[in-house]
C-alpha cells in the first residue's frame, strides 16, 4: 500500500507539472501533504494541519502537520520549508523555538529529513521513491512509549476489570446488608433518581452509577488537571457521600490496585496533550473505550458514539440560519432557549459556546440562562459537565459553573409537554436538590431550538440479555396517536429511540421553533415510516434534509461509508415549526441535499465543512399520496394484480378475494440459528439437548439471564409458564436456509420463536409436499430477490437483516386437508384475459414465478418492489410466460438433481499444510473475471461461464450464496463456539464441488431464460 501511495504522489507531481509547467515548492508541498494524509489514513491515524502545541519552553509552536493517534496523542510532526531555505539552518532555528524532535519530518520540497528522539535518523531526496518510502516507513513505524503502554493497559484493563468489579460489588453488597447509614443514603439517592432520571431506575442502577463514579474519579482528575470537578458537581457530591460511608483508605487502595496501570497510562497520555480541543477528543475516546469494556450492553443500548465536529458545526450554522430566516433571531439572541436532549459528552453545547465566543457578553447570559442539556448515563454526564465548563473557561478566560446540565431521562420528562402529556403533574414536588431544581427550571422555559444526536440504536444486538430499549408511556402513546395512526405499513417499528426523540421534541418545542437532529436515515425512504413522514410534514412548515447515506444495505445516495462507522445510514434534519402551521392543512416544503454519491466518510465530512447550509444546493422535493419523499414509484404499478394482500389473508369482509393468493407467510424465525440449524442431524441433536438441559435449569431458578444459551421474549414467557419439552428426532426437518443451501432444523415449539403460518404450508409436522415462491419483504430495504422452494425457508432466506415472504401453492387446514391457495377471483381474472378453460391454477403459479424473473419488470418497478408486494401484469402471450416460469420452478426447486456443469478441477498439493498434518486452508472465493472458483489452498474450479455469475439473487450470485454458507466462521454464541464448533470445510469439500457444478447449470439456464424474456415485447 505504501508503494501505491508514493506512486500516487509521483503521478500527482507529474500531472501538476504538466498543468503548471514546473514543480514549485508549493506544488510539491501540497502533494506531500496528500501523501502524509493517505499514509496516516491507512494506518488508522489522523492528519491535522497547523495544530497548536505547547513547547517545552511553554511557548506555542504550530507545525504544518501533526499525525495523531485516535487518542489524539501525536505520533509525529511535519514541517515544510521553502526551496531556497537552508534546511539545516531552519531545523536549528525550529529546535531553538521548542519544536518537538521526538518524531518529525522537515522538508524543503527537495530533501526530507527525519529526526527521532532528538537525532537525525536519515534524509532522502523527495523524488527518490525508494529512500522516501524508507523514510516514511520509519516515521510511521515510530511507537511512542505512552501509546504502547496505553494499548497494553487497555488489554490488561479488559482482563482485570471483572475481578475489580466483583470486589466492588461485594463491598456494596456488604454496605447494603450491614451499614445502616449507607443504606439510608442510598435509598434517598434512589428516590431522587426515580424522580429526576426516570421512574424505572432501580437499586441495581444506583449500584452501577456508584461503581462508574468510583472507577472514573482518577480519570477525570488528570485529563484536565481539575480534580475538584469530581467533588463539586452536584450529582458527584451525592455519590461521594455514598462512597465515603463504605469505601475509603486502605480498602479503596487495595480494591483499585489492579486499575493503576490503566490510570497511569491515561495520565501519561493526557500530559502530552496541551490543546483544549484535543483534550476534549481524548476524553471522548477514553469514555467510549471505558464504556465498551466496562458495560458493552449499555454501550449497545445507549449508542455510545460521539458526533464528528464537522456535523455539529454544520447543524449549528443551519439552526442559526433558519432561526434568522424564519423568525428574525439569531441563536445567541436573548430568549432563544436551546436544548440538547441527549447531550452525551456535551459536544453540541461545547461547539455552541465556541460558536458564540466572539460575543462574550451575550455568551455569558446564554451560558447561564439559555443553554440547556440533558444526559441519562452517569459517565457521559460527568464528561459533558467537565467538557462544557472547560470550553467556557477557554472561550472567556473565566471559570463558571454550568448550571443547566440535568441528570435526567429526557423521554420521561413530560411535565413540560402541556396538553399532549395528558396531565400537568409536578413530578418533583417533594424533592428539592440541585439537580431537581435544574430540571424544574428547564421545564419552565419556552424552548426555541432543540439540537443534538439522539441515541441511534433501535434494538439490542443480542436478545435475552435484558438490554432492550425501554418503553416510555407518554411518548409511546403520542407515537401511536400520530405516526402509527397514519401509517399504512403492515409492520411498524416506530418506537426506535431517535423516533421517540423526534416525537418528544415536536411536542416540547415552541410554536415558533427549529429542531436539528442527526439520526438514522431510514425515516427518509423506509416503508414503515410513511406515517412518520406524513405527520412530520403536517406539523412543520419547512423541512431540510441532508442525506449522508452510509447504509451498508443501501443503493445510490443511501450507500457509501457511514460518517459514524456503524454501518447505518445517517441524515441531518432541520424541522421548522411556525405558529400559523398548526391551523394550516398544507404539507411542509421539503428540501433535500446530499454529498457526492459513494463518497467516503472523510469526503462527506469535508463536504459538510466546506459547504455552509446557506450555500448548499437544496433541491425541493414533493411528498406523494403514499407519504414518500424520495424515489417515487411507477404509477402504472397500481393497475396490476395484487399477488397477495393483508385484507384477503385476514378474510376481511369486502375484500372479495381480490388477490391472486389467499395466504402468505414470513419465513421461520428461530432467534437462535446457531442452536437449531446444522448440516447433520446428529449435530443438531447434541446442541438441542444441551439447550433443553439449560432451559430446565432456568425454569427452576426463574432467571431471565443465562451465560450459556440465548434467550428472548418468547423464551422468557415459556420459562414463566413452566413449558416443558423433551427431545424428539421427529422435530428435525429439511429447510432451505439460504438460496441453494439446505440445512437440518429442529422445528419444535420450544426452540422456534416464530414459525409464522408455515405449518399451514407444510402441515403440522412439516412433511406435506408443497411449493412456495419466496421474495424479499419490502420493509427490509435490501436488494430484491425472488426464489422458490419445496421446503420451509428461513426468515433470512433472502439475506441477514431481511425477511422472506412466502406464497405457497397450497395450504393445509387443521385436519390436514389440502386447500388451493390461489383464489377463485384470481383464476376468473386470468380467464377474463386469456379465455375460460385456457388457464389452470398451476399455470397461474408458474406464470407469476416467470413474471417475477422478468428483468424489464424488475427494472421498471424497482422502487415499487422496495415498498410493496409485487403486483402481476397480464402479458399477452400467457403460455410463453407460463412455460418460462415452469422451467424456472423446475430448475430452482430441483437444483439438487440437475446435470452438473463440466467445470475443470485443478488440484495443486499444499505441501506446507500437508507436512504440518493440516487440511488445506479454506478460501471459498469466486473470480468472475477469470471464470474461477478457489475452494482452498489446493483446489480451484475453472471454466465457470460468465453467465453463471450473471444470475444474481439480491447482491450475490447463486454461486456466491453457496460459497458464503460453506465458509468456516467463528460462531458468535459463546457456548456454541466452545462446545459445538466442529464444522470443517474439508469434510464437505466434495459435496460443495458437486453442488457448485449443479448451481452453475441452474445459473446458466436461468440467465438464458431471463435474457429471452428481455427480448420480447410486452
Amino acid at each position: 500500500m505504501s508503494q501505491i501511495l508514493i506512486q500516487q504522489f509521483l503521478n500527482e507531481l507529474t500531472t501538476l507539472k504538466k498543468v503548471s509547467g514546473s514543480l514549485s515548492e508549493s506544488v510539491i508541498r501540497e502533494a506531500f501533504k496528500d501523501l502524509l494524509k493517505g499514509w496516516a489514513k491507512q494506518s488508522g491515524l489522523v492528519f491535522a494541519p497547523e495544530l497548536r502545541k505547547e513547547s517545552a519552553q511553554k511557548t506555542a509552536v504550530i507545525p504544518d502537520g501533526t499525525i495523531l493517534h485516535d487518542l489524539r496523542v501525536p505520533l509525529g510532526y511535519w514541517e515544510s520549508k521553502d526551496t531556497q531555505d537552508d534546511l539545516d539552518e531552519e531545523i536549528r532555528k525550529k529546535r531553538l523555538k521548542g519544536y518537538p524532535t521526538d518524531n518529525i519530518i522537515f522538508e524543503n520540497s527537495h530533501t526530507a529529513v527525519l529526526i527521532q528522539n532528538g537525532n537525525e535518523v536519515m534524509r532522502a531526496q523527495m523524488l527518490d521513491t525508494k529512500e522516501l518510502n524508507r523514510l516514511l516507513s520509519l516515521f510511521f513505524a515510530y511507537e511512542r512509549k505512552e501509546i504502547a503502554d496505553f494499548r497494553r493497559a487497555v488489554a490488561q484493563f479488559k482482563s482485570d476489570l471483572p475481578a475489580v468489579l466483583e470486589a466492588l460489588r461485594e463491598r456494596i453488597d456488604d454496605a447494603y446488608a450491614g451499614n445502616a447509614a449507607f443504606k439510608t443514603a442510598a435509598e434517598a439517592f434512589l428516590a431522587q433518581a426515580k424522580a429526576t432520571i426516570n421512574p424505572a431506575v432501580t437499586e441495581t442502577d444506583v449500584r452501577e452509577m456508584l461503581i462508574q463514579h468510583i472507577l472514573t474519579e482518577e480519570i477525570f482528575a488528570h485529563v484536565f488537571n481539575e480534580g475538584d470537578f469530581h467533588r463539586e458537581n452536584n450529582i458527584a457530591q451525592a455519590l461521594y457521600g455514598l462512597e465515603a460511608k463504605f469505601f475509603t483508605g486502605a480498602v479503596k487502595r487495595e480494591t483499585l490496585k489492579a486499575m493503576e496501570a490503566y490510570y497511569s497510562a491515561i495520565r501519561a497520555n493526557a500530559a502530552m496533550i496541551t490543546s483544549h480541543a484535543e483534550k476534549q477528543t481524548f476524553l471522548k475516546v477514553i469514555y467510549e473505550n471505558f464504556y465498551k469494556v466496562y458495560n458493552p450492553k449499555a454501550a449497545d443500548r445507549l449508542g455510545v458514539v460521539y458526533t464528528p465536529n464537522e456535523i455539529v458545526r454544520f447543524m449549528i450554522e443551519g439552526a442559526d440560519w433558519l432561526t434568522q430566516k424564519h423568525f428574525g433571531r439569531s441563536l445567541i439572541d436573548k430568549d432563544v432557549q436551546i436544548l440538547d436532549p441527549a447531550t452525551g459528552t456535551g459536544t453540541f453545547i461545547c461547539e455552541l459556546i465556541d460558536y458564540f465566543k466572539g460575543q462574550p457578553d451575550k455568551l455569558h447570559r446564554k451560558y447561564k440562562e439559555e443553554l440547556h442539556a440533558n444526559e441519562v448515563a452517569i459517565l457521559p454526564y460527568y464528561v459533558a459537565n467537565l467538557n462544557i465548563e472547560a470550553t467556557y473557561a477557554a472561550a472567556t478566560g473565566q471559570f463558571a459553573e454550568y448550571p443547566n446540565l440535568c441528570f435526567v431521562d429526557t423521554l420521561d420528562n413530560v411535565a413540560a409537554l402541556g396538553l399532549h402529556s395528558g396531565h400537568q403533574h409536578d413530578m418533583f414536588a417533594a424533592l428539592s436538590d440541585e439537580n431537581i431544581a435544574r430540571v424544574k427550571r428547564q421545564n419552565q422555559k419556552t424552548i426555541s431550538v432543540i439540537i443534538g444526536n439522539p441515541p441511534y440504536n433501535a434494538n439490542q444486538k443480542r436478545s435475552g440479555e435484558n438490554n432492550k430499549n425501554r418503553k416510555y408511556q407518554d411518548v409511546d402513546r403520542r407515537i401511536k396517536e400520530t405516526y402509527l395512526k397514519f401509517s399504512s405499513a403492515q409492520k411498524t417499528k416506530l418506537y426506535d429511540p431517535f423516533v421517540k426523540f423526534f416525537r418528544w421534541s415536536s411536542d416540547r418545542s415552541d410554536k415558533s421553533s427549529v429542531i436539528a437532529f442527526v439520526t438514522n436515515r431510514k425515516f427518509l425512504d423506509g416503508k414503515n415510516f410513511d406515517g412518520f413522514r406524513k405527520v412530520v410534514a403536517s406539523e412543520f412548515s419547512d423541512i431540510f434534509i441532508v442525506d449522508l447515506g452510509g447504509d451498508y444495505k443501501g443503493e445510490g445516495v443511501a450507500a457509501g461509508e457511514s460518517v459514524f462507522d456503524i454501518g447505518t445510514g445517517v441524515a441531518i434534519s432541520f424541522l421548522v415549526k411556525k405558529d400559523h402551521k398548526s391551523k394550516a392543512k398544507s404539507s411542509a416544503k421539503l428540501y433535500y441535499a446530499h454529498p457526492p454519491i459513494g463518497a467516503r466518510k472523510e469526503d462527506k465530512l469535508a463536504w459538510l465543512a466546506s459547504n455552509s447550509p446557506t450555500g448548499i444546493r437544496w433541491v425541493q422535493i414533493e411528498q406523494d399520496a403514499e407519504g414518500y419523499w424520495l424515489n417515487h414509484p411507477d404509477e402504472q404499478f397500481v393497475d396490476e394484480l395484487f399477488i397477495g394482500s393483508k385484507d384477503v389473508k385476514s378474510g376481511i369482509a369486502g375484500s372479495k378475494g381480490r388477490a391472486i393468493f389467499r395466504k402468505f407467510s414470513l419465513g421461520i424465525s428461530t432467534n437462535r440459528d446457531d442452536w437449531v440449524y446444522g448440516k447433520r442431524s446428529d449435530e443438531v441433536e447434541s446442541k438441542v439437548k444441551e439447550f433443553i438441559s439449560e432451559f430446565e435449569k432456568l425454569k427452576i431458578s426463574e432467571s431471565k439471564l443465562s451465560e450459556k444459551i440465548k434467550l428472548s421474549e418468547t423464551m422468557d414467557r415459556k420459562i414463566k409458564s413452566r413449558y416443558s419439552e423433551n427431545y424428539n428426532d421427529n422435530y428435525i426437518v429439511n429447510v432451505n436456509y439460504r438460496p441453494f443451501v439446505s440445512l437440518k432444523l429442529y422445528l419444535s415449539p420450544l426452540m422456534i420463536d416464530r414459525p409464522s403460518i408455515n405449518p399451514q404450508f407444510f402441515g403440522e409436522k412439516y412433511r406435506k409436499d408443497n411449493k412456495i415462491i419466496v421474495f424479499t419483504d419490502p420493509t427490509a430495504q435490501k436488494p430484491w430477490l425472488v426464489g422458490c422452494s419445496k421446503r420451509p425457508v428461513d426468515l433470512h432466506f433472502v439475506g441477514s437483516g431481511a425477511g422472506s415472504v412466502c406464497f405457497a401453492r397450497y395450504f393445509f387446514n387443521s385436519e390436514g386437508e389440502r386447500i388451493d391457495n390461489i383464489t377463485d377471483w384470481g383464476l376468473k381474472t386470468f380467464e377474463a384475459k386469456y379465455g375460460k378453460g385456457q388457464v389452470s391454477k398451476d399455470d397461474i403459479f408458474a406464470y407469476c414465478y416467470g413474471v417475477l424473473h422478468d428483468p424489464v419488470y424488475r427494472e421498471t418497478y424497482a422502487q415499487n418492489l422496495k415498498r410493496d408486494f409485487p403486483r402481476v401484469p397480464l402479458y399477452d402471450d400467457f403460455a410463453r410466460w407460463r412455460d418460462w416460469g415452469q422451467a424456472l420452478l423446475d430448475l430452482h426447486i430441483g437444483y439438487e438433481g440437475v446435470e452438473p456443469f463440466g467445470l475443470t478441477r485443478v488440484d495443486t498439493p499444499d505441501t506446507r499444510a500437508r507436512a504440518a498434518g493440516l487440511h488445506p486452508t479454506p478460501k471459498l472465493k469466486s473470480d468472475a473475471q477469470n471464470g474461477m472458483i478457489t475452494l482452498d489452498s489446493e483446489t480451484v474450479l475453472t471454466g465457470v461461464p460468465s453467465e453463471a455469475f450473471d444470475y444474481r439473487l439480491g447482491n450475490r450470485s447463486a454461486i456466491d450464496w453457496v460459497l458464503d454458507q460453506y465458509k468456516e466462521k467463528t460462531p458468535k454464541d459463546k457456548t456454541i463456539r466452545e462446545k459445538f464448533n466442529t464444522y470443517r470445510f474439508a469434510d464437505y469439500k466434495e459435496t460443495v464441488i458437486d453442488l457448485l457444478q449443479r448451481v452453475t447449470t441452474v445459473s446458466v439456464k436461468t440467465v438464458a431464460i431471463t435474457e429471452a424474456m428481455r427480448a420480447v415485447k410486452r
